[in-house]
């Protein structure tokens, strides 16, 4: 099991030549593929600013991402909320802090290509 940030997912869904190969690699590898819930709305406010362009609408991207085999989008409850707010990192984007956070609950990988989170959550690979 794997978790992708943001990045991760998009380069994963839209541009695949921009992963790193060990990303690649351990994407191809894992069944389980976690998505946090948060990417959906950081992706949807990515396209709302026009810094990120689908070739379809969010909610169809979504409905996608949920017909591929091993892809679970994790939702965001109470849990995920209080141990973000107990994560000792100073790092103030909530997207960020509640994918890492997502990733410690689960104690697994996270895929990321961002030097703050991969300096601050050790089980990154990139």
């Amino acid at each position: 099991m794997i978790v992708l940030d943001t990045c991760a997912l998009i380069f994963w869904t839209l541009d695949p030549d921009r992963l790193s190969s060990a990303a690649r690699e351990a994407i191809d590898a894992t069944k389980r593929k976690i998505i946090s819930s948060i990417s959906i709305w950081e992706i949807g406010l990515k396209v709302k600013r026009e810094k990120l362009v689908l070739p379809l609408s969010v909610e169809d991207y979504v409905d996608n991402l949920k017909k591929v085999e091993g892809v679970e989008i994790f939702p965001v409850d109470e849990k995920t909320w209080l141990k973000n707010l107990q994560l000792d990192w100073p790092h103030r984007d909530p997207a960020d802090r509640t994918i890492v956070t997502t990733a410690t609950l689960l104690s697994c990988p996270l895929i990321t290509s961002d030097g703050v989170i991969r300096s601050f959550y050790a089980e990154t690979i990139w």
